[in-house]
């Protein structure tokens, strides 16, 4: 593997930990929480495609989950936010496409996997928040794309 992908999946796997557990609202049906963690996903996705995206997501959330005290959804972040990543790093031509398309992803795990472990009731109760969270990541991160994008065209 190249070094600069090693070095932007670990930067950006540290950022969206970072992002994760500075900004955290619990949500007690599923003992979780929201964050803005997925606005630096789709930043790693969108900038650098779906190898950064896919291992910054799904490691960076996965570390925010075990070091907040929710070791119970690590496992279940890994996969789901891995895969947010790899969804947004492959549609990156389309932001405006990949953005939503890899947060009704989330969405969906997040309620596949709650169902699992708490059943249907609790799962779905979280689903708003997972839309808050979504929808928020989508603005945050598309407000800071573009004129990180144009700086970092211009040192590559």
């Amino acid at each position: 593997m190249d070094t600069r992908i090693i070095t932007r999946t670990a930067i950006f796997a540290a950022l969206v930990a970072a992002a994760t557990m500075v900004i955290n609202i619990p949500l007690p049906a599923v003992q979780g929480f929201i964050n803005v963690g997925d606005s630096v996903i789709f930043l790693a996705g969108l900038l650098f495609g779906p190898l950064v995206g896919g291992l910054a997501g799904g490691i960076g959330s996965m570390l925010a989950d075990l070091l907040l005290g929710y070791a119970h959804w690590a496992p279940w972040t890994l996969v789901i936010k891995g895969i947010e990543g790899v969804i947004v790093g492959s549609l990156a031509r389309r932001p405006l496409v990949a953005m939503p398309v890899a947060a009704l992803w989330m969405i969906g795990g997040y309620l596949a996997a709650a169902t699992v472990m708490y059943g249907f009731g609790p799962a779905a109760a979280s689903i708003p928040g997972d839309l808050v969270q979504g929808a928020g990541s989508i603005v945050i991160a598309g407000l800071i794309y573009i004129p990180l994008r144009q700086r970092i065209g211009e040192r590559n």
